[in-house]
């Protein structure tokens, strides 16, 4: 090979590192012009691997799109996305790295939960009435606003509320306790009122809208299940309401992904009457809300104003309890 050879190889060479195959987009899709590209996106896909894991009757009813064309751009999206591929425990960790805790004020709750709320994650509060579920709700609300030095995240907050529970001014307490002035706390909170479970359902697809103008480090849902119950009632609804109380998890967890934000749901309880021997409560939606949630916290009064919180179920915590207080304040040791 002759010193000119060789040179003209190593350009080659050079040219070859040098220049990125683009990433794929949602216009790559077959059969996907500039208008279904605006109706996917609108719909709330943002990327190809969210499409691919979708079935044919979901994206078309979600995107306004026949079945036939959410099944031909599906099929397109499952080419051009990586789907396939396994990754390394070691490249999972180095992921979980983005994971950012939120402090509750209570440093007892905080501990119990290994540093505090975790994004990337649904957590589910339940107990009786009175036990401070949605005390807990409006405190991670004011705490997110913190920033990161804080113990915060430095984000906006949206509220789902289905039991018209928010208060402001129990909000204005407790920014005025961490030092945030009252109006700027109630400025980055934004709150809609859902007021039966298909309105409750559409109001994720609002905010995953709302995910492209702010940076949404919260999702309250006070309470998850007290539509579904109401709507869906005896035996014979029982399959139809954990269908739908399962795809609204399951777009609720998307939500914490993408955004890397913590999802709050509170959860109303029932009585078990055939319990022989422990507590006969037991969460509303069964199984279905059991498996969804990252992590479960049950709370219960005690005397003297005290909360117990039991962590019930976790993916890499013990099981154990944390007392704290509800105070003018929010939530104190």
């Amino acid at each position: 090979m002759t010193e000119e050879t060789a040179s003209e190889k190593l350009e080659e060479e050079e040219i070859v590192i040098e220049v990125d195959e683009p990433e794929p987009t949602i216009e790559d899709l077959p059969g996907v012009g500039p208008a279904t590209a605006e109706k996917l996106r609108e719909a709330g896909f943002e990327d190809l691997l969210a499409i691919a894991v979708m079935s044919p009757p979901e994206l078309a009813e979600q995107a306004e799109l026949g079945e036939a064309v959410s099944a031909k751009i599906i099929a397109g999206a499952k080419k051009l996305a990586n789907i396939g591929g396994f990754v390394s425990g070691a490249a999972l960790l180095d992921r979980r790295k983005r994971v950012q805790k939120l402090t509750s004020g209570a440093s007892s709750l905080d501990e119990l939960l290994g540093g505090g709320f975790e994004t990337q994650a649904i957590v589910e509060v339940f107990g009786e009435f009175g036990s401070g579920k949605t005390q807990i709700g409006h405190q991670l609300a004011v705490n997110t606003i913190l920033t990161a030095d804080q113990g915060g995240l430095g984000g906006e907050i949206v509220y789902i509320d289905t039991e018209d529970t928010f208060r402001p001014e129990r909000i204005a307490q407790m920014a005025e306790a961490v030092g945030i002035d009252p109006n700027d706390a109630l400025d980055r909170i934004h709150v809609a009122r859902a007021y039966n479970s298909a309105h409750q359902i559409l109001l994720v697809d609002e905010i995953k809208r709302m995910a492209k103008n702010i940076e949404i480090k919260l999702v309250i849902v006070d309470s998850l299940t007290s539509h579904f119950r109401a709507e869906y009632i005896g035996r014979g609804m029982l399959a139809t309401r954990q269908q739908k109380l399962n795809r609204h998890l399951k777009e609720l967890k998307q939500v914490a992904d993408v955004q890397n934000a913590i999802v709050l749901v509170t959860n109303q309880v029932q009585a078990k009457p055939d319990a022989m021997w422990g507590d006969p409560t037991r969460a509303v939606g069964g199984h279905i809300v059991g498996h969804a949630s990252t992590f479960r916290l049950y709370l219960r009064k005690s005397k003297g104003g005290r909360r117990i919180a039991r962590l019930i179920d976790s993916p890499n915590l013990p099981e154990g309890e944390a007392v704290f207080t509800v105070t003018s304040e929010g939530l104190r040791d």
